[in-house]
């Protein structure tokens, strides 16, 4: 039984919510609630006040095309993106994760730009928007909207590079280019349900036998989802070579905790990508 004593604001459209940000700042965001909810009863937070943004259904559209890029609105679920046609053919990576969150009751009502929000470094979806350069749109009522890079987008553990009133709105996916290999793995306890170990996002373009452009991306490997630029830069340029994943101690450093050991998760970072190489 839930046992917040917080004041809830549940504003009906964008405007009124930015209105309510700005208003209070303090107040913590509620889409799905599938990680919020779970942290009010554990006691791991206390509020004094929700910002209830589920009825503001203008934030819960997909538009866009494959030729100019898909906008993922903040209150689309994992169940709308993972159905939605192009989704699959922009982010085939992203539906995959998407399928990864918790059980179809999570997916009907947990939101993409939730698990951004949410900033954790096991986050499922964030190393395959890292690898697919995607741009995450945030809102003021002071100063319109704005949109930042994932890879700028994280500035420490479960820290994000927005101001106090802003809301995320979106999250914006580049157009289709028939010439990108993209790869997802999640490895973790068990298949399904399962906080993750290592994840792997990866997005390589390969024109005419050579690399012209990579974005490989980890989670749950350091504080937030990182991509690995030493490894990058040595794809680059040249034929597929899996060997590159030798340079990945320049780029990460795997910490031991309660789900896994750093050996164990860099040796699961290196096979995992050279699999992905490999297979190109």
């Amino acid at each position: 039984m839930l046992s917040s004593n917080a004041a809830v604001y549940s504003p009906r459209t964008l405007d009124d919510a930015l209105a309510l940000r700005a208003a209070h700042p303090d107040a913590v965001p509620l889409a799905g609630g599938t990680d919020l909810m779970v942290a009010l009863e554990m006691g791991a937070i206390n509020p004094d006040a929700i910002l209830n943004l589920w009825s503001v259904r203008e934030l819960a559209t997909i538009t866009g095309d494959t030729e100019s890029g898909v906008r993922i609105g903040a209150l689309v679920t994992y169940t709308a993106l993972i159905d939605d046609h192009r989704v699959q053919t922009v982010a085939p990576t992203l539906v995959e994760a998407s399928k990864t969150v918790g059980a179809r009751q999570i997916q009907n009502r947990g939101t993409l730009a939730g698990n951004v929000a949410n900033a954790s470094p096991a986050g499922d979806t964030l190393p395959v928007l890292l690898a697919l350069d995607a741009e995450i749109e945030v809102a003021s009522a002071a100063r319109g909207h704005r949109r930042i890079p994932m890879n700028r987008l994280y500035v420490g553990y479960r820290t994000l590079s927005m101001a106090e009133d802003e809301l995320i709105t979106a999250v914006h996916l580049p157009p289709l280019n028939t010439s990108d290999h993209h790869h997802f793995r999640k490895v973790g306890t068990r298949l399904a349900q399962s906080i993750s170990k290592v994840m792997l996002g990866a997005r390589v373009r390969v024109e005419k036998g050579i690399v012209t452009d990579a974005r490989i991306a980890f989670g749950s490997v350091a504080a937030t989802p990182v991509r690995v630029p030493t490894v990058e830069a040595a794809l680059i340029g040249q034929p597929v070579n899996p060997n590159v994943v030798d340079l990945l101690d320049q780029d990460i450093t795997p910490i031991d905790d309660v789900r896994s050991s750093a050996q164990y998760r860099m040796a699961v970072a290196k096979r995992t990508l050279r699999g992905f190489l490999r297979s190109i």
